[in-house]
């Protein structure tokens, strides 16, 4: 080929290479991310050649970061971010982390939709978490989803590459959410499942206690977690579970119950031992009498143990024969040991009844062996109520003196008033009622029954009375040389209208009445002065005068009072 020639073909070469130049200059943009080859290496800078005959500098730091330690040559090829074309220098300003960011978000996003985990490294702590570098793209770690169970110190996780579960994604915002405990309750999960299949209820097995509640404690089969309730650690009472295991103890326990969907299994050891309750009515047969432990107290009553695994109820009804309403630890406390007596065994519902007062004498028996019917007793009024006296006893028990027995002559409503509240009372005891727990007492019993002992007072008798009160409405009196009182109503004390004034009469003063009314069962008695007054004229007009005598009213009601008066002499 001659000179010219090669010429020709050499200025066609440098024109093509200088076009494809131009093209990859123009394809170069802002904002995208495209190779480069490093072609030098100054102190802590890489200089790269993008193309087009346009370097950028680098930072070395760039190319490391946690979990990653990438070293460079002269002649490697890189991916950058460029950020500006041309700077004042006349270099492009590129990135190596803006490009791997980039790079990883492509990857995190299709990670996101297939729900697939992503690898990333724990580097620093921030506030509610942790940052986590995944490949170039910084994620938040909540403390919350660090693991399954809270961690105090997650300087052990820092530095090493994990699997992540990506729980949120914002590109816009640049905000990635993860989560390091979904992956860990997978795993978890799928490990319980494969452990769970290899368990079977009844089975005995062994296992090191992990943790320990209120509730019971946490035991470990292997690699699955198993709870030991409180009440299948032991036949008798646990109060808490440390009275019976410790952590790190290795137990031999029974697999009770296995929840094959929620993979929760269920523990005993009292179910490796003998049941207590076997028998139990023939060791412990009604009406027996035994000592016990008192072992709990609640509201309703107190728990008692009989032997270990075996406890018996004292209902709040059966702890004392008068102490009533009262707080079950009034009467028992924790640890004193009582005698009880069995009152009733139910070996199906495991419940045994016990009686503690049951051990003491009834209160209500023994007062009624000491003190009879018809005997005199003394006690301090306790309350006073509608329908009577409440009176303190001895031996603790309380009699009632009702209204009807207060007073044989007034009204019970009237009388209670007289007494209060730590009033000394004598009284007489009138039945006692064991079963029912009553003694009635009475009050006027104690002096004698005025109508028992008013004598053959009859109907149309004229009687000597007292005058006890002058009242407005009449005359309050007493029969004289009886207990019998009474009251003569305003329009009984005279015959004659006017004269119907209690004014005219004074307390102290007696006087003579007729007994219109005695009614010795019923116990009511009335007198009438002006019964006796219309009784007496009656009696003179027949005695002492006659239709054609001539005599007036007067005369002959005075010759009656003077043959009266000499009758009484």
């Amino acid at each position: 080929m001659s000179a010219g020639l090669q010429g020709v073909a050499s200025s066609r070469e440098d024109f093509a290479a200088l076009l494809e130049e131009s093209f990859r200059q123009h394809e170069i943009t802002e904002g995208s991310v495209v190779k480069g080859r490093v072609v030098a290496i100054e102190k802590d800078v890489a200089v790269i050649d993008i193309g087009a005959k346009t370097e950028g500098r680098v930072a070395l730091k760039e190319f490391t970061g946690p979990g990653r330690d990438q070293t460079i040559d002269v002649g490697d090829e890189v991916e950058v971010y460029v950020d500006r074309i041309e700077n004042a220098l006349g270099e492009a300003v590129i990135s190596r982390d803006k490009a791997r960011r980039e790079e990883s978000w492509v990857k995190l996003e299709k990670a996101f939709e297939n729900n697939e985990r992503v690898s990333g490294t724990i580097f620093n702590q921030v506030k509610g978490g942790y940052t986590v570098d995944l490949d170039g793209a910084v994620a938040f770690l909540p403390r919350s989803q660090v693991d399954i169970r809270p961690v105090r110190d997650v300087t052990p996780l820092m530095g090493t590459p994990q699997p992540f579960q990506i729980l949120k994604m914002d590109r816009r915002r640049g905000n990635i959410v993860v989560s390091r405990r979904t992956v860990l309750e997978e795993s978890r999960a799928e490990q319980r499942s494969e452990l769970v299949a290899n368990l079977e209820e009844g089975q005995v097995i062994d296992g090191v206690v992990k943790n320990i509640t209120e509730y019971g404690a946490f035991v470990d089969l292997g690699g699955i977690d198993g709870l030991l309730h409180v009440t299948d650690m032991a036949w008798r009472r646990v109060n808490h579970p440390s009275e019976v295991v410790n952590i790190g103890q290795t137990v031999k326990v029974k697999i009770i119950k296995i929840n094959h969907e929620t993979h929760r299994i269920s523990l005993g050891i009292k179910q490796l031992l003998a049941d207590p309750w076997e028998g139990i009515a023939a060791r412990y047969p009604v009406n027996a009498k035994l000592k016990g432990r008192v072992t709990n107290i609640t509201d309703y009553g107190a728990f008692v143990e009989l032997e270990p695994g075996i406890e018996g109820l004292i209902h709040v009804s059966e702890m004392s024969w008068t102490k009533k309403n009262v707080h079950p630890g009034k009467i028992v406390s924790t640890s004193q040991e009582v005698e009880v007596q069995i009152l009733e065994v139910d070996p199906v519902k495991r419940r045994i009844s016990l009686g503690l007062k049951q051990t003491l004498q009834n209160p209500w028996e023994a007062f009624a062996e000491k003190h009879p019917v018809g005997t005199e007793v003394e006690g301090e009024v306790k309350n006073k109520t509608e329908f009577g006296l409440f009176i303190g006893l001895e031996g603790d028990v309380d009699g009632m003196v009702h209204l009807s027995d207060l007073d044989w002559n007034r009204p019970g409503e009237q009388v209670i008033e007289e007494f209060k509240k730590g009033d000394m009372v004598r009284a007489q005891v009138l039945d006692v009622d064991v079963e029912k727990e009553r003694i009635s007492l009475g009050v006027k019993q104690l002096g004698g029954d005025p109508f028992a002992d008013a004598g053959e007072i009859r109907k149309g008798q004229v009687v000597t009375c007292e005058i006890l009160e002058v009242k407005e409405s009449g005359l309050e009196v007493k029969i004289v040389d009886t207990d019998l009182s009474t009251f003569i109503r305003r329009a009984e004390i005279a015959r004659e209208r006017g004269d119907q004034r209690p004014e005219r009469f004074a307390a102290g003063e007696k006087v003579d009445a007729r007994v219109t009314q005695f009614d010795r069962k019923a116990r009511r008695v009335q007198l009438s002065i002006k019964a006796l007054e219309m009784a007496e004229e009656k009696e003179a007009i027949a005695q002492f005068g006659s239709a054609d005598s001539g005599a007036s009213l007067g005369d002959i009601l005075g010759a009656a009072l003077k043959a009266r008066a000499g009758d009484k002499k």
